[in-house]
């Protein structure tokens, strides 16, 4: 099987030579070889082991709100689901409320129809711009709680075979999971609760409010690097002097020291610069490495 071969049997479903840059938050970046939209569990089967046998390597976007992707071309094969795969629906059950969404579902969307619905414990998401297969992957989280809360199943394509996990199998922990580079979240399974729609949509208004008072707009992908224990990235960003510091097209924002602004037109490879500088300087002046959460592609990786 060849590129060819998927570009044949998936028709309108796939674009050669697409702009991935413009599908992250970050809005800056290059091309990937091919992006390929799965809408159904059927094009899943049909075209997840075409896109394998291309030797390119895949490349799971979602929203693209972690996500560096190198300027110029990337051989890799992205994928984007849409359509029943963003979809989600949920039952009672015995003990709970059992949600299940596709991997493409938008984070805040899902929290804010739960909320409505009187269905607790997935506020935290609403200030998570990510889709739900990007937030089992890195294990998503804030305001006090995390997809290892309450994630029970995933289906998933690890390692040329679509695969189901339970929680335990995941091996979540700090912005970690079992999952990784070429693996495509199709759908999960999230246990919450019952409870009152009125005290759940006031919390994902508080949410909301605390996020537009301390996060800036603009080009950004949301954190950068990881939380030491038992201190803040941005803290310690800001004691090396870095905050407000600007390199070419990218910039540290003056509202949260872990957060990078990307100028409209700017490069990808800003970016990754600032960011380097900015690990280099706090090593030097705090002693510790900070360790990226944002996913880089196409770039040598961090030491």
């Amino acid at each position: 099987m060849s590129l060819a071969d998927l570009v044949r049997v998936g028709g309108d479903r796939v674009i050669e030579h697409a702009n991935a840059g413009r599908l992250t938050t970050y809005r800056v970046g290059g091309s990937v070889r091919a992006l390929v939209t799965l809408r159904t569990a059927s094009d899943a089967d049909e075209l997840i082991p075409l896109i394998v046998a291309t030797n390119l390597g895949m490349l799971a976007i979602g929203n693209g709100s972690n996500l560096l992707i190198a300027d110029g071309e990337q051989a890799l094969v992205a994928v984007r689901l849409e359509g029943d795969l963003s979809q989600f629906s949920w039952r009672e059950v015995a003990d709970g409320v059992d949600v299940v969404a596709g991997g493409g579902a938008a984070l805040p969307i899902l929290a804010r129809r739960l909320a409505a619905d009187g269905v607790c414990g997935f506020e935290w998401a609403v200030g998570v711009p990510g889709s739900v297969g990007g937030a089992v992957v890195m294990n998503a989280g804030g305001h006090g709680s995390d997809v290892a809360s309450s994630v029970t199943e995933v289906q998933a394509w690890h390692r040329d075979a679509w695969r189901t996990w339970t929680r335990s199998e995941l091996d979540l922990s700090y912005r970690h999971s079992a999952l990784g580079d070429g693996d495509l979240v199709l759908r999960a399974t999230f246990r919450l609760t019952r409870g009152d729609a009125s005290e759940s949509q006031r919390r994902i208004s508080e949410i909301v409010r605390w996020r537009r008072r301390h996060q800036p707009g603009g080009a950004n992908a949301g954190s950068v690097f990881r939380n030491p224990v038992d201190d803040h990235a941005g803290r310690l960003i800001e004691a090396a002097g870095c905050k407000g510091l600007r390199w070419r097209s990218a910039t540290v924002s003056d509202k949260h020291a872990n957060f990078i602004i990307a100028d409209a037109g700017g490069s990808a490879a800003d970016v990754y610069g600032l960011i380097e500088l900015v690990r280099s300087r706090v090593a030097t002046q705090t002693g510790v490495t900070l360790e990226p959460e944002n996913r880089f592609v196409g770039f040598t990786e961090m030491a």
